[in-house]
């Protein structure tokens, strides 16, 4: 819509002890060239410095608002700011992370040149590594910015189902808060980070009836440290991504959604989980074999048998596990496929991104053999 270029966006950040890097974070924020901004900062019982930080910004700046609450996690706080936003547009910074100056203005100017409602705004992000050690630092583009291009026209989860096969990265978009609020969606309330991210990303996908896509990365997402993850110290953390992925299938039965590229797009989703779980804890963790097969029997065999997306080493491993010979054609497939996408990346973006696409998939393969 053509006001959407001038309108108030509400920017959600929940905070839990991010003093380290808040001071960049909001800096990010507060110099955005979008000037409207409701800037909502949830202090969620943190007990580090941050406090002092969100009330000096509040102090200095009268579009920030601090709110001071008990400990209640990610996904609370994040409620308790869609609650209280009256911004026409919600976005959900996370507090160690931080955005371009244009991030706002562009997005919004690309929705101003549809004449439709716009349920969400979506873009890629830049994955910032090794942020430790600022001689080893690196940016890069995420994936999804090398498989998706821009696109003007509205649509929905069902033209473009690899939205929920990446990162959740829900805060590199726009939501219409109206949009949240008609189809009463908020986020699942799980102690501490929890993952909330998850379920909130497939609610939101799969209810829009108008996305847009802008292929340009704007937000700076620190990514775990190597090595951050392994050896999980309780199950209940080994066994999350798996718990995730079922509420998130819970998510998709309640809606009544039946297409199979979404179905398929969980799925991959799923292999994905189950493949970071035998890095993260072990091929041979009796949890993760029993959490792999338990998502496993969930899935639809027919639709796994013709998911050419996932490599042929999480194919083998599903098919162990499931008791269940290989699907014929295999190789044949998975070979097609990726033709097909690196067809689609040279038609879209050229021989450059090709070439890094080419590259992530030859590391990710090697990577599947190595683990077997």
């Amino acid at each position: 819509m053509q006001d959407d270029a001038s309108s108030l966006v509400s920017v959600i950040v929940p905070i839990y002890n991010a003093g380290k890097f808040l001071r960049q974070c909001l800096d990010s924020i507060c110099g955005q060239t979008h000037k409207e901004l409701e800037i909502i900062l949830i202090d969620d019982g943190c007990t580090d410095n941050s406090p002092a930080i969100i009330d000096e910004y509040a102090a200095r700046d009268p579009r920030v608002k601090a709110i001071h609450k008990e400990n209640g996690g990610y996904g609370a706080g994040c409620n308790r700011g869609i609650d209280i936003a009256t911004g026409k547009w919600i976005s959900i910074i996370e507090p160690d992370d931080y955005i371009d100056a244009e991030m706002y203005q562009d997005m919004l100017d690309f929705a101003s040149k549809s004449s439709s409602q716009i349920d969400i705004i979506k873009c890629p992000w830049t994955e910032v590594c090794n942020w430790d050690d600022p001689t080893k630092t690196e940016t890069r583009p995420c994936l999804l910015a090398s498989r998706l291009a821009s696109r003007n026209k509205p649509f929905t989860l069902s033209d473009e189902p690899m939205l929920i096969t990446m990162h959740p990265s829900i805060w590199s978009a726009l939501y219409r808060r109206d949009f949240l609020n008609e189809k009463g969606i908020r986020f699942i309330e799980y102690p501490g980070a929890g993952w909330a991210d998850n379920p909130f990303l497939v609610e939101t996908m799969c209810q829009a009836s108008s996305i847009l896509y802008l292929n340009n990365c704007y937000y700076n997402y620190r990514v775990d440290l190597p090595g951050s993850t392994h050896n999980h110290k309780t199950p209940e953390l080994v066994t999350r991504p798996f718990d995730r992925w079922v509420t998130m299938l819970e998510v998709i039965k309640r809606l009544g959604i039946t297409d199979e590229r979404i179905l398929a797009a969980h799925y991959q989703k799923g292999f994905s989980y189950a493949f970071g779980a035998e890095i993260d804890d072990g091929k041979d963790n009796p949890l993760v074999i029993e959490n792999e097969k338990r998502i496993f029997s969930m899935m639809d065999p027919t639709i796994v048998e013709r998911m050419c997306e996932v490599p042929i080493g999480r194919i083998r491993r599903y098919c162990e596990l499931m008791g269940r010979p290989m699907p014929r054609h295999t190789q044949l497939n998975r070979g097609a496929y990726l033709l097909g996408s690196a067809m689609y990346t040279v038609h879209s973006f050229g021989i450059g991104r090709t070439a890094v696409l080419t590259m992530r998939h030859c590391y990710i393969t090697a990577r599947d053999k190595i683990s077997t």
